[in-house]
């Protein structure tokens, strides 16, 4: 409980970060902005298509009287739905943060410089590190793809579908929604992607305090615009107390021996351990 607590404050003080810079807020909102218009559109189509989905589906219930085949393909024209909304919130970030790439990084970059101790900016091309996000963004999605599944098919099952799933269906979104914004900031620290998920899993409560009340926010669709800097600078924050005194000048060096403790050398060029 104390950790999910932890995350919520991250989450605060990522938009109060934002708030006291105005200008990156500003600029933050535009990535998001041209990516809620595309989600929109899409999810608006979702809707209107779903009944059409729910009986391509399920031509088995073409001959069932009423009211099961209404119920039938009602239930699965809202799993539809709701799978399409799960997805959209767990993917938008992932959208984002590639359209507003270069910005994102920059704003990563000067929440790490005005909390001291920011890591060194990796000698990545551009393309390269698109190529990177893009890659770990698939995995992720992957990722939610599987777990989307399992909450479909659960969605059927009597009580547990309509309070567990639900349930269920917001932690998932909540974690990898984190995973997706601190990727910013791990990867500026040299994390790979692998890691970075040990790390969240490691620390669980502290990525659900952080995506869950996120994923609540971005079901707003205009909050999610007004969030999307503030979760950025929020998940460097993070991203900071998950590997805390960051430098990444020495990130994956061998630790060089203490001088007061290594051995002396004698005039006969034999070791000696000196007190």
């Amino acid at each position: 409980m104390r950790d999910f607590a932890a995350g919520l404050g991250f989450l605060f003080k990522g938009q109060r970060w934002v708030a006291r810079h105005g200008r990156w807020w500003g600029f933050g909102m535009i990535p998001a902005l041209i990516t809620l218009v595309g989600y929109v559109a899409a999810l608006t189509a979702l809707v209107v298509w779903s009944g059409d989905l729910a009986d391509w589906a399920s031509p088995f219930a073409d001959h069932w009287g009423s009211p099961w085949q209404g119920l039938l393909r009602g239930t699965l024209a809202a799993a539809v739905i709701g799978l399409g909304a799960l997805l959209s919130i767990v993917t938008f970030t992932a959208v984002t943060l590639l359209v507003g790439q270069p910005f994102y990084e920059s704003l990563c970059a000067t929440v790490d410089e005005s909390e001291g101790d920011a890591p060194a900016v990796p000698d990545l091309p551009f393309w390269r590190e698109m190529l990177v996000s893009a890659r770990d963004s698939l995995s992720v999605l992957v990722r939610v793809a599987g777990f989307g599944v399992l909450l479909f098919l659960g969605g059927f099952v009597p009580a547990v579908g309509q309070t567990v799933v639900p349930v269920l269906g917001f932690c998932v979104s909540g974690y990898f929604l984190t995973v997706e914004l601190t990727a910013v900031a791990l990867q500026r620290r040299r994390v790979p992607q692998r890691e970075r998920l040990r790390l969240l899993r490691s620390r669980l409560g502290l990525a659900l305090g952080f995506g869950v009340p996120l994923v609540l926010m971005f079901l707003v669709p205009f909050l999610t615009v007004l969030a999307m800097p503030g979760a950025v600078a929020g998940a460097t924050l993070l991203a900071r107390e998950l590997v805390p005194g960051t430098d990444a000048d020495d990130a994956g060096e061998p630790e060089e021996q203490d001088a007061a403790d290594a051995p002396a050398v004698g005039d006969d060029g034999t070791a000696r351990l000196t007190k």
